[in-house]
């Protein structure tokens, strides 16, 4: 399995954000994307890859162009009222749907198209968020061009932003652009898997009404984590997306017997979709030391995973998501690699 990566993610480092009602140092590291490539370079897995520039396109079948246009010019409207820090939004707007008018004012703008003060802006931003979406969009590629397999070394992640809206470290949403590519690529059903410990609310939001992609996640409970506001078991999607979304939803404290349960039950329900491809939303903030996360994986339960990844409609596309204990983020995002590569995986559990 090759890998696809861009050191322009170093240009993001959001340095702060909102969290326990505290501004404190941000957990969204560019040494998280760094411990992951070096990991899977020492695991020998397989190559790791440039991607090549794909331009817009693909980012605009997911994404609202005013949306991207914003995080585009963000950055210098920031800097033109004479802000030097990084941008983070100072209020928002509540309630469904988007208000009537578009602020003109950059400080409106970061709150209509935010959902969290946990995304700031700084001059790099752009760049690292486009390039991680590269990242995706190439793996992806690969994966049409017949590998079985690929990993996209995203960063920041994805997973939260919505088609216009960022939060949660997550400004566009990698994940669903691989799934639209996959499906423009000529996919007839695409399934996207989403282990991160938090909900993918962004790429629920994003495919809720359409039947083409299947979503599972498998996350904390929205009652008592984020996102909060969305994952509950009774979401299935609405209209032609109706029972094309499924939700576990699990307690603060879940341990591997747990979470492996609610996997296979994920995994039974992507095998009756009949989908033709699987992006995965690899998030390892499952781990028992992630310091923003509240289940109890262990490092030998993610090469487990992996093993049991291999019963994903393929080819397979893993994107990286979250994963915050910087010591051991490779070795955890890379034993899911190496399970899901081992000889000896197997269908079933």
């Amino acid at each position: 399995m090759d890998a696809w990566y861009s050191d322009h993610h170093q240009a993001h480092h959001g340095q702060s954000e909102l969290i326990g009602g505290q501004l404190v140092a941000g957990f969204e590291l560019p040494l998280r994307a760094e411990r992951v490539l070096d990991a899977f370079l020492e695991a020998g897995v397989g190559l790791v890859h440039t991607p090549a520039d794909a331009g817009l396109a693909p980012i605009l079948a997911v994404h609202d162009a005013d949306y991207v246009d914003f995080l585009r010019g963000a950055w210098d409207a920031w800097r033109a009222i004479g802000r030097a820090h990084p941008a983070l939004p100072m209020v928002w707007h509540a309630g469904h749907g988007l208000p009537k008018e578009r602020p003109r004012h950059i400080e409106g703008q970061l709150g209509y198209y935010s959902m969290d003060a946990g995304a700031a802006i700084v001059a790099g931003t752009w760049t690292a968020v486009y390039w991680s979406a590269q990242c995706a969009i190439a793996a992806a590629s690969a994966l049409v061009q017949g590998a079985p397999a690929a990993f996209a070394i995203c960063r920041p992640p994805g997973h939260h932003a919505t088609a216009r809206a960022m939060g949660g470290y997550c400004y566009l949403n990698n994940a669903a652009i691989a799934a639209q590519h996959l499906r423009a690529l000529g996919q007839p059903r695409v399934a996207v898997l989403d282990i991160d410990y938090h909900h993918g609310n962004g790429t629920q939001s994003i495919f809720w009404q359409r039947d083409d992609v299947f979503f599972a996640s498998l996350h904390a409970d929205p009652h008592d984590d984020y996102p909060y506001f969305s994952g509950h078991a009774d979401e299935r999607g609405e209209g032609d997306g109706h029972g094309a979304t499924l939700n576990l939803p699990l307690p603060a404290g879940t341990e591997a017997p747990e979470y492996l349960a609610a996997l296979e039950q994920a995994l039974d329900a992507l095998a009756a979709a009949e989908c033709t491809a699987t992006v995965v939303s690899l998030g390892v903030d499952t781990f028992e030391l992630d310091p923003i996360s509240r289940f109890k994986l262990h490092e030998e339960d993610y090469f487990e995973i992996g093993r049991r990844l291999k019963r994903l409609p393929q080819p397979v596309l893993f994107v990286f998501e979250g994963g915050y204990a910087t010591e051991e983020v490779g070795r955890n995002a890379v034993g899911v690699m190496q399970g899901f590569e081992w000889e000896g995986a197997r269908a079933g559990g």
